[in-house]
């Protein structure tokens, strides 16, 4: 099934090596993916390109959150998007669920679908960094007033009405935690549904996941003592 209503927002940094293959997989369901290259200084931008996305580029690293931002703004210049999907670009994430939690919007009266590891399947989940996700989710749940067991996916479906009121401002890794706090805070109509995380030897090979536990970490607790503001 194609979803021509539908945009993927894809951010990328440093993943010439995977990133084709993610966006070939995505174009079977999901004609319009945006990869945004968030300062890459290798052939990210180009793969991405060949494989059918659309690139939009960041001069220099601004992180994730910043990436997501200018994805979903660019997805919004399309009259004709109703969803967006966020999705991450190391292939780790399954768009057969991608699909699932999209079509879920509209049948179950939905603003937003986050998918859970932790409700699907984490194998290869560290356990450090699964006690640091745990932690997150319940650091989460405490500021955004929401059950989540998850904050920190980067699989998640929604509308266009929820997507223009949404404004990510923390471009590091706690702009996850950001967006959870929005969907209690504008108090959307949302779900979390299990999705599998494929840990492959690539993903857990790259130095920086080691690192992005870490900024996590760091990341959400600036956004508890500066950022928690709403």
């Amino acid at each position: 099934m194609q979803h021509a209503d539908t945009w993927v927002v894809v951010p990328v940094f440093r993943e010439e090596a995977v990133v084709g293959s993610v966006v070939a997989a995505l174009r079977e369901s999901f004609p319009h993916v945006v990869c945004v290259d968030d300062g890459s200084r290798d052939g990210s931008a180009a793969v991405a390109a060949a494989a059918g996305a659309r690139v939009v580029r960041h001069p220099v690293n601004l992180g994730q959150g910043a990436a997501l931002q200018t994805g979903m703004e660019f997805a919004l210049l399309d009259p004709a998007c109703r969803y967006l999907v966020t999705f991450d670009a190391d292939g780790q994430h399954r768009v057969a669920d991608a699909a699932r939690m999209v079509e879920l919007l509209p049948t179950g009266g939905y603003d937003v679908v986050l998918g859970s590891r932790f409700l699907g399947d984490a194998t290869g989940l560290t356990p450090g960094r699964r006690l640091l996700l745990r932690t997150a989710a319940a650091l989460t749940r405490l500021t955004a007033g929401i059950p989540v067991t998850d904050a920190h996916n980067g699989l998640r479906a929604m509308t266009r009405e929820f997507a223009v009121r949404l404004d990510i401002t923390m471009p590091g890794m706690a702009h996850a935690s950001e967006i959870t706090e929005a969907v209690g805070r504008l108090r959307a109509r949302w779900v979390e549904v299990p999705v599998t995380i494929d840990y492959t030897d690539y993903s857990r090979g790259k130095g920086q996941r080691s690192i992005n536990s870490v900024n996590i970490a760091f990341d959400l607790s600036v956004h508890q003592l500066f950022g928690g503001r709403r």
